[in-house]
């Protein structure tokens, strides 16, 4: 076959692709001010890689010093910045500001655009999305084309961890949401985020009725009550790890690449009782690490294989 000269590019194989937003939480409170990487899809990358899975973002960061925080905090990792991933001109941020009474106000300066996914790289075994990322236009058109395009060509996963204040309507983020699910198999919410799409039903009714829109599975997670997993044919609760708390930020970010390393290892057997509940207790004890200890530091295969021996 010709090539007209030109070199082959390498196919990359990767287990895990990520697209989403990347960017800086930034909080402030009475005693200053602190900066670090956020956004959950990065999050999860981010985790993936710590868990050893070999792990792609697409995702979009500036060209500025946060950008080059955020580059060098995934990379550092082990994740690989896919091309497509959109320069801005500078890096989105969420920014809390902190009260001396506790009460906390949000602001949001975030830009989501990007580049549909490089063909050129083998189809992974795991997609996953979410977040800001399927809602905000223009980049989130071109997240529904990129599960559409490989929709039968691999696992997809879902969570799509709801920021009311970036959303729209309540009717326009229950469509985009529910419009996404059926070109997915795994779906994972929090009991929030379940509660604000569907002020009233329950957490199994909420899980029923997502497994009825196409998923394959529906995960909801309840914090400190433990998580739901539902197929069609099974559900099956599992109960959280005690941890002493030092605070929760990115403990579902870890259960979802906790989750996903799951759906990796879990053999031929499908979504069987078995492996449901083994997906379930690895993803419970890598957020139970997660919360143990402060700002969004997931566990490294090492503590969550340690941590599953002691259990």
């Amino acid at each position: 076959m010709h090539n007209n000269g030109k070199p082959n590019r390498p196919r990359q194989v990767l287990d895990a692709v990520v697209i989403g937003e990347a960017l800086i939480d930034v909080v402030s409170t009475p005693e200053g001010t602190n900066e670090h990487p956020g956004g959950s899809p990065a999050n999860v990358a981010y985790g993936l890689a710590r868990l050893g899975v070999s792990t792609g973002l697409l995702t979009a960061v500036g060209a500025d010093r946060r950008g080059g925080v955020l580059r060098e905090h995934l990379t550092g990792a082990g994740v690989t910045l896919l091309p497509g991933s959109r320069p801005l001109d500078r890096t989105s941020t969420a920014t809390a500001t902190i009260t001396r009474d506790g009460s906390a106000t949000y602001a949001f300066d975030i830009t989501w655009d990007v580049e549909p996914l490089d063909r050129v790289h083998t189809p992974p075994k795991v997609l996953h999305t979410g977040s800001i990322a399927s809602f905000l236009a223009p980049g989130a058109a071109t997240v529904r084309t990129v599960l559409q395009q490989l929709r039968h060509e691999c696992t997809i996963t879902y969570d799509p961890n709801i920021r009311p204040a970036l959303l729209g309507t309540h009717a326009e983020a229950l469509r985009t949401f529910e419009d996404l699910v059926h070109l997915t198999d795994v779906v994972k919410l929090s009991d929030e985020d379940a509660e604000w799409l569907y002020p009233h039903k329950t957490v199994d009714e909420t899980a029923t009725h997502i497994l009825k829109l196409g998923a394959d599975l529906a995960v909801i997670t309840k914090g400190s009550s433990g998580s739901l997993l539902a197929t069609p044919s099974t559900s099956l609760s599992i109960p959280a790890v005690k941890s002493a708390v030092v605070d929760t930020i990115g403990a579902g970010d870890s259960y979802m690449s906790a989750l996903i390393l799951g759906l990796l290892t879990r053999g031929t057997d499908g979504y069987a009782p078995s492996v449901l509940e083994q997906l379930g207790r690895t993803a419970a004890a890598a957020a139970a690490i997660t919360v143990g200890r402060a700002g969004a530091k997931p566990p490294t295969a090492h503590e969550l294989r340690s941590q599953l021996q002691e259990q």
